[in-house]
């Protein structure tokens, strides 16, 4: 297997980027790790570091993405960022997987450009991690990619969330929600309205109905449906909890599981190869993990999971 990592993504790249490579490749046993982004700032890093370049492969580029740039704009404008070039290889097969701290919105245009949606799909989506009180986890989706959603795109959600909770995070016959303002049935505006007797028929998924903001932390549900709006700012929310705790000197195994940092990046589900998208101040140890579960989603031969299950 061979997982390209875009160097040049992310507030602290290309250094955080390679320091995390290194560290993933320590635990990747017998994968190859693919480094897209300018060569000769990689290798010096490495040099620094007292690693040998021999444990990577390296694809060079000239341009960069900006965080702040038009994605399809840049996507077009700059063919040997790292962005595209990363999408470029994967769309070759020259890489299974690809990730980045970049520019979201490059990486879903790129995404979509390039490998494409799986057919049946009507929206990808970007997924996020809960964790759970007690203990465990639960998916949030989708956080950003849609902002505006219909009913059937939610049902679709719901199955591409309960797929990646199943065969990735291994949650036997995962318990989906619909976010919404109340539990009764008729809560709701009118896309919840409309979304819930979608899913109380499906046979898709295992549909537990409404759970409330209060919920969204408890073991009421394995996956957590909304749209991109809803979904984004309850992220945004919940990734300030571990900030304030350490803010107040609080210190708690709860609230430090809300580190984003132990999750690595949030995969873009849909699209038909493993893509998966870091925050933008991910440090080393951020990037490491956004890699592993790059592989973790190849390994699980996820993309040809939702395919069928979408036929």
């Amino acid at each position: 297997m061979k997982i390209g990592l875009d160097i040049m993504g992310g507030d602290f790249a290309p250094k955080a980027a390679v320091l995390g490579a290194i560290k993933a490749y320590k635990v990747l046993q017998g994968h190859t790790l693919v480094l897209i982004g300018d060569k000769e700032a990689a290798l010096s890093i490495l040099a620094e570091n007292g690693v040998s370049a021999d444990n990577f492969e390296f694809v060079h580029t000239t341009e960069v993405i900006g965080m702040g740039e038009h994605p399809t704009k840049a996507i077009v404008q700059k063919p040997d960022s790292s962005i595209s070039v990363g999408f470029n290889l994967l769309k070759q097969g020259a890489i299974q997987a690809f990730s980045s701290a970049g520019n979201t919105g490059a990486m879903l245009v790129g995404a979509m450009f390039s490998v494409k949606a799986i057919p049946g799909v009507l929206r990808p989506a970007i997924i996020t991690i809960v964790p759970k009180l007690k203990n465990g986890l639960g998916i949030l989706l989708d956080v950003g990619a849609n902002a505006d959603c219909k009913p059937d795109v939610l049902v679709q959600f719901g199955v591409l969330g309960s797929l990646m909770a199943q065969h990735v995070y291994n949650i036997d016959n995962p318990r989906v929600a619909l976010m919404n303002i109340g539990e009764e049935e008729e809560k709701g505006n009118l896309l919840c309205q409309a979304t819930y007797p979608l899913m109380k028929t499906t046979s898709l998924f295992n549909f537990v109905g409404n759970a409330e903001g209060r919920d969204l932390f408890t073991d009421s549900a394995d996956v957590y449906v909304c749209d991109g709006f809803t979904g984004n700012i309850i992220l945004k929310l919940a990734e300030s909890f571990y900030g304030i705790s350490r803010k107040k000197g609080i210190k708690d195994d709860f609230f430090d599981r809300f580190n984003y940092e132990q999750y690595g990046g949030s995969p873009i589900l849909g699209v038909n190869a493993p893509v998966v998208v870091g925050h933008g101040i991910s440090n080393d140890e951020a990037i490491k993990n956004m890699v592993l579960l790059s592989k973790d989603m190849v390994e699980s031969d996820l993309v040809n999971k939702i395919a069928s299950a979408l036929q």
